[in-house]
């Protein structure tokens, strides 16, 4: 494994984290809340984003706008079964979702689902480094590299782990920041 193959999919495991950060409430609307929200649109899981138009008119509501009306049952539901806690309003053209402000308690629990989301990432990394080194002691014992090399290969794959590890904790340190803001 080369050290840039390494690097791309550490960067790969940075943007997913990101993403799952992205689905954790704040206090204020963000139509990427819904992301992992689907919809069983005519026997199929569907992404919510693929079905309808989602905007933030204001800060605190999100409205979702079915291209197919006779989804919006569906989309309610959906929303309404998910972990969000928010409770769809329908007024039978278009869907609105107000936010309300966070509890101090409901922060709380939101900072300590961001830290599992970061943890997961790390591990992720860390499998990565794993991988990555078994590759590089693997070319070693089948003398396709030298000790010297593999121990440098091996000391620059930890330093990557490092920095991206690095990364991750600032993306935490931000989303904590960002939940704890009234």
């Amino acid at each position: 494994m080369k050290l840039a193959e390494v690097k791309e999919n550490m960067q790969k495991t940075i943007e997913s984290t990101m993403r799952s950060f992205n689905t954790i409430r704040t206090g204020r609307a963000n139509s990427s809340l819904l992301d992992r929200i689907t919809v069983d649109y005519y026997g199929s899981e569907t992404p919510l984003k693929s079905l309808a138009n989602i905007s933030t008119p204001d800060a605190t509501t999100i409205s979702i706008q079915p291209y197919d009306r006779s989804s919006m049952a569906a989309i309610e539901k959906a929303i309404s079964m998910s972990d969000l806690g928010l409770t769809p309003n329908n007024d039978g053209q278009i869907i609105r979702l107000n936010i309300p402000p966070l509890t101090a308690e409901r922060r709380k629990e939101f900072v300590k689902l961001a830290g599992k989301l970061a943890e997961e990432g790390k591990v992720a990394l860390r499998n990565i480094r794993r991988d990555a080194i078994d590759s590089v002691r693997k070319q070693e014992k089948n003398h396709e590299i030298s000790e010297d090399e593999s121990k440098d290969l091996q000391d620059q794959i930890q330093k990557v782990t490092d920095q991206y590890t690095a990364k991750i904790e600032e993306l935490l340190a931000n989303k904590e920041k960002d939940i704890a803001t009234v």
